[in-house]
């Protein structure tokens, strides 16, 4: 089995290293757990707003693992941002192959994955390029409230 920390690792130089990455954006890497978010997301502490993705025991045992975005309690009137935010951006998420609305506690949108480790570092990091493209929905929404 790959070491997960290397596979987080590689990810965050991988993305730090993307065209679109620049002093705006930011992440969190605690080893099996990452959060990819933007300056002003209110996520200084990790409970702002982020996308996210962790592999850690109970992930392994179960073969699966979630990708998720997150308006967490840091997140000012985080309900009515999600309400917000979904509104705004609720075509794009239509075309986010296999992501679900969750819309519930500050949980917006997950989707799960099957732990296979053949390519798992590209496809992490073609999930979260994806995700960022919801910059600009997340910042209306911000700026909304």
């Amino acid at each position: 089995m790959k070491n997960i920390k290397n596979v987080f690792r590689n990810l965050e130089k991988k993305l730090r290293q993307s065209n679109w990455f620049d002093d705006n954006w930011d992440i969190y890497n605690r080893g099996e757990y990452l959060q990819l978010y933007k300056v002003g997301w209110h996520n200084e502490k990790q409970g702002g707003i982020h996308f996210e993705t962790y592999i850690e025991a109970p992930q392994i045992k179960q073969k699966a693992f979630p990708i998720c975005m997150h308006a967490e309690y840091d997140c000012p009137s985080n309900s009515k941002f999600i309400e917000k935010f979904l509104e705004i951006e609720a075509e794009r998420i239509q075309r986010l192959k296999g992501y679900q609305i969750v819309g519930k506690g500050y949980s917006v949108l997950q989707r799960t994955l099957p732990l296979n480790f053949k390519n798992l570092e590209q496809k992490l990091y073609e999930e979260f390029n994806q995700l960022r493209q919801l910059e600009n929905g997340v910042d209306r929404a911000l700026h909304i409230l």
